[in-house]
């Protein structure tokens, strides 16, 4: 069971601390708990009811009528809203309902109804994005558990694998990319998407996954020989391993445009070279195959 600050009820919910206050003393739509050390915490409940409360208020329902409405009464009414509009922020809070009760049938039916709506890709950038940044934050406070955690990276994983699927393989004329993770490096859900992006532009691609052993990497390099190279950092290599790695791969595949990103560049100073090709999303990897496949 999660246990939340009032802060972290704002950061999910979009509320200001000052006014859950205000909501918890008129209306006592929820009632804090204590720790052993008498420090106020919000339950797993209290996070969904702030939430649906939040979603419904921001549409014009009135708090005073809200609070006269049962937990279930609430989730039904953010059901009907979300039929009614496609706002981002309803899906993105949601498939953090579902992520808390671990519902699979629920959150597979939220994302499928969000592609439908908006189109797959529309819907990584504006809501999954969105939604495991929140994810993020829930993670930081121990909020979230490693089964929770594993339950909807598997569930994501497994909608962007299908999505990648259902696109034509490009024959093998066109341009090759091939798409990696380093040794240890485990974040693949980025990877995955840019998978779909570059086979999208109609890239001939090479998807080599999680963890992959250097060695292995130019080996597959001298078979396939990628006109390009995609890669993200997170965590692997470690930053004082990190401009050297990238000097080699820039160096063994000279003639490969290395197109890299990832939150560890941000702790390192690289230097220029010149088939070397920063980006910070998924829009900016499109417009880099784009230039450079023209």
């Amino acid at each position: 069971m999660g246990q939340y600050s009032i802060k972290e009820l704002e950061l999910l919910s979009g509320i200001k601390a000052h006014t859950l206050r205000i909501w918890e003393k008129r209306y006592a739509i929820i009632t804090p708990k204590r720790t052993a050390t008498n420090i106020r915490f919000y339950s797993d409940d209290d996070l969904k009811k702030i939430i649906n409360l939040s979603l419904l208020n921001s549409n014009g329902l009135k708090i005073s009528k809200l609070v006269l409405l049962s937990a279930g009464e609430l989730t039904k009414r953010v059901l009907e809203l979300s039929e009614q509009k496609h706002d981002n922020e309803i899906y993105i809070d949601q498939l953090i309902t579902a992520m808390i009760d671990m519902e699979e049938e629920s959150f597979n039916g939220i994302l499928q109804n969000i592609a439908e709506k908006i189109g797959f890709e529309k819907a990584v950038l504006d809501v999954i994005y969105p939604f495991l940044k929140k994810v993020g934050i829930l993670w930081h406070a121990g909020n979230v558990s490693p089964a929770q955690e594993h339950f909807i990276t598997h569930l994501i994983r497994q909608k962007m694998m299908v999505a990648i699927d259902k696109l034509p393989i490009p024959p093998k004329n066109k341009k090759k990319a091939m798409l990696f993770l380093p040794e240890n490096e485990l974040h693949e859900i980025g990877l995955l998407f840019y998978h779909y992006i570059t086979r999208k532009l109609g890239v001939r691609t090479y998807y080599l996954g999680q963890t992959v052993p250097y060695h292995d990497l130019k080996l597959i390099g001298k078979v396939h020989k990628p006109h390009f190279i995609v890669t993200t950092i997170t965590s692997s290599p470690p930053p004082s391993e990190l401009p050297d790695f990238v000097s080699a791969l820039c160096t063994d595949f000279s003639s490969t445009k290395i197109l890299l990103t990832g939150s560890a560049l941000a702790k390192v100073k690289l230097k220029k070279i010149d088939n070397l090709f920063l980006f910070r999303d998924a829009k900016e990897l499109k417009h880099l195959l784009e230039a450079q496949s023209a």
